[in-house]
């Protein structure tokens, strides 16, 4: 990843998104040269010099502090996501070559963590990693998952599935918002692991193969993806809508368990009762998704 470039284009877009009336500015009238806050604005909002500014947007963070980050933050409104986003940034950019940490050999699947997902036998879960492949699933969760499994590839990765594989548009109703929510968890994984050559040639391969990647990577949009609902059409029994939770593991750093579940008593509990009858029948094991 190019961290420097990042950090321009990220801060850059942020400020195009945001006008002066919602940073509370006096808008003078006539037109502007440029979409949302000028720099010195931006500045002004921040407490820093224009021309401190205009280093930092320029992708240079060496030596800022955490606090000059968060004023910054505050300044452009950004949530969150955006504002780790930032601060992972500047820890990329303040990190060298020398003291960069050493990427952990892939991660290994512990015991007593397939032992919970094989526990979870009403809800269909996994384990996925920073680049969306999933490296563990209990069987309700390779059922409701089943057209990504007909590939042969292992791990299987749910970023190529969404951009490479034409049954996603059909397996994900909302596909724009599949679509998004990948890219812009992919894009928050690049800044907490800018060094880290599998994510950087997954998101070369997606790039060069897939012109709505492109387009979406170039946003620089992040997000944070803990809960919500989400929306399904299974080939066999049909639409689901479930809500799901995924919480990191924090023994094993990098890792996220994320689980579905229904409510009792609406279509999509009834629906997902008949996905596990389904899977029941069927002959094949869950996958070992490691590879």
């Amino acid at each position: 990843m190019d961290t420097q470039g990042d950090v321009r284009e990220f801060l850059a877009s942020r400020r195009a998104k945001l006008t002066p009336e919602q940073a509370g500015l006096p808008n003078f009238g006539g037109t502007r040269r440029v979409a949302g806050l000028r720099r010195a604005e931006v500045a002004m909002l921040a407490g820093v010099s224009p021309d401190y500014y205009t280093r930092l947007e320029r992708g240079n963070l060496s030596g800022v502090s955490d606090n000059v980050l968060d004023a910054i933050a505050r300044a452009l409104q950004l949530d969150d996501a955006e504002r780790s986003h930032l601060h992972d940034l500047a820890r990329a950019a303040n990190t060298s070559p020398r003291t960069r940490p050493r990427r952990p050999a892939r991660p290994q699947i512990r015991p007593g963590v397939r032992s919970l997902l094989d526990a979870m036998t009403d809800a269909p879960a996994f384990i996925r990693n920073g680049r969306l492949d999933i490296l563990a699933i209990n069987p309700l969760g390779q059922a409701l998952y089943s057209p990504a499994f007909t590939t042969t590839a292992r791990p299987v990765s749910l970023a190529r599935f969404c951009f490479l594989d034409p049954a996603a548009e059909t397996f994900y109703p909302d596909w724009g918002d599949a679509a998004d929510t990948t890219v812009n968890l992919l894009r928050t994984e690049a800044g907490r692991d800018p060094y880290n050559k599998d994510l950087t040639d997954l998101v070369g391969e997606l790039a060069t193969r897939s012109d709505d990647f492109r387009t979406r990577w170039a946003a620089h949009n992040v997000r944070l993806h803990h809960t919500g609902v989400k929306h399904f059409h299974h080939p066999v029994v049909g639409r689901l809508d479930l809500a799901f939770e995924a919480m990191p593991l924090p023994a094993d750093p990098g890792l996220t368990l994320t689980a579905y579940s229904a409510e009792t008593g609406t279509p999509a509990h009834d629906t997902l009762r008949l996905l596990a009858s389904w899977a029941a029948t069927t002959t094949e094991p869950a996958t070992p998704a490691t590879e």
